[in-house]
């Protein structure tokens, strides 16, 4: 649970261990037991959101599927690194997730799904043993069909950036009933009204026809901005291919017309010019308004939220001196586990739940910018502080504290109450 820092990401003891060492080496043990599984570690993050899902979300589970590198380059000791970069010598593993979101606020709730790629093999929360690696896209089927089979007690969509802007996964998804989907496109061809026109070609004809409507503020690095959409059905009419040129697969795969909504969103500054123009090609029904649909891919972002607190934000993994890929990716399931707590308080309406937020970062020690009453981070930061604070207040008196604090701090006066 701790939020450690590059110099000091090792495993840390509360202050009842009686040998931080010994606290180490039982960290040591757990992570590198092959009877510690995966899937036994990840089935109580998936309890998690079968829990909050129906009292945070409305209709649906929106699901962020991404990738993200952890990248170990002078890890010599790691000795199953793969090559993520243009280095000679491998340098690290790629984490997949499968992020679980409400549709009700964006707010994170916990990873259904995780794997990490190393060079002997696949270690991911759906199997007990390393698997052999399929290629980035091809693991989002069996992962989409792993979440779909959790017992969920809502629909789930599906949600993926540009990475997964192919129309062969495309027909291969829509052919399961009931699997639901949401991907960022290139500036492909798909047809509308039966002419085929890339998405940008589309995009300025429907600014023609006045079919863009202003549906809401946003923030957008930051600033404020406005969110304006507009749809069209399209089809997709070509066939798609294989791009592994590594292994010297270049299949041309034809298929069926797909028809699917596009949803064309564009952020605007408060003058009104473009910041950002996203085509998004979903199979949703159309009981499922296109702001609704802009909204989600919003909200996608929550994804890169949850591996920057899991690298350089908060839990430092690319500093963690486990060997190996398994006890790193047994760590990462325990320290997303911290991540499930603080997300939620973050999000409790509890009555004391601001207070103890509150609590959090005066202990965190962090400064907010204005108006901020918290963050991710800082929670986290806080929380472990906390748990220190009441072991200390379980092992010795308020007295006792003031008396040994006065040793350590001779020029001050501990007992005056602050």
């Amino acid at each position: 649970m701790q939020s450690t820092q590059s110099l000091a990401a090792g495993i840390h003891a509360v202050p009842d261990a009686s040998d931080s060492f010994a606290t180490t080496l039982a960290a040591h043990r757990f992570l590198n037991n092959e009877r510690v599984t995966l899937p036994a570690l990840a089935e109580p993050l998936v309890e998690v959101v079968r829990q909050e899902a129906p009292r945070v979300c409305e209709r649906f589970l929106l699901v962020a599927h991404d990738w993200s590198q952890l990248m170990y380059p002078d890890h010599q000791s790691k000795q199953d690194r793969a090559r993520l970069s243009s280095r000679v010598e491998p340098d690290g593993y790629e984490l997949q997730t499968a992020l679980a979101i409400s549709d009700r606020d964006g707010s994170p709730l916990a990873p259904l799904a995780m794997s990490l790629c190393a060079a002997d093999g696949v270690h991911c929360s759906r199997d007990c043993q390393p698997r052999q690696a399929l290629s980035p896209l091809d693991e989002l089927g069996p992962t989409m069909r792993y979440v779909e089979e959790r017992r969920l007690p809502l629909p789930v969509v599906h949600i993926i950036d540009a990475e997964a802007d192919s129309v062969a996964h495309f027909r291969e998804w829509s052919g399961h009933p009931n699997r639901w989907y949401l991907v960022r496109a290139d500036d492909r061809l798909v047809e509308h009204e039966g002419v085929e026109q890339k998405c940008s070609a589309l995009r300025a004809a429907l600014h023609e026809w006045q079919r863009f409507r202003y549906e809401r503020e946003v923030l957008y690095h930051g600033r404020k901005a406005s969110q304006w959409i507009a749809e069209a059905p399209v089809r997709l009419l070509r066939a798609g291919q294989r791009n592994r040129p590594a292994a010297g697969d270049r299949k041309r795969i034809v298929g069926a017309p797909l028809e699917l909504r596009l949803v064309i969103s564009e952020v605007r500054d408060p003058e009104g010019a473009l910041l950002a123009t996203w085509y998004l090609l979903t199979n949703l029904p159309q009981e499922v308004a296109a702001g609704d649909v802009a909204l989600w891919y919003y909200w996608r972002w929550r994804i890169e939220t949850y591996f920057k607190l899991m690298k350089s934000a908060g839990l430092n993994a690319e500093s963690w001196q486990q060997q190996t890929a398994g006890a790193i990716a047994r760590r990462l399931l325990v320290a997303s586990m911290a991540c499930v707590t603080v997300w939620r308080l973050a999000r409790s309406t509890h009555p004391q739940a601001a207070p103890a937020r509150h609590l959090l970062i005066r202990l965190s020690g962090r400064q907010m910018k204005h108006g901020r009453e918290f963050t991710i981070p800082a929670l986290l930061a806080g929380l472990w502080t906390l748990l220190s604070m009441i072991d200390v207040l379980n092992h010795y008196s308020l007295d006792e504290i003031r008396e040994l604090a006065a040793l350590c701090l001779p020029t001050a006066n501990p007992s005056r109450p602050p």
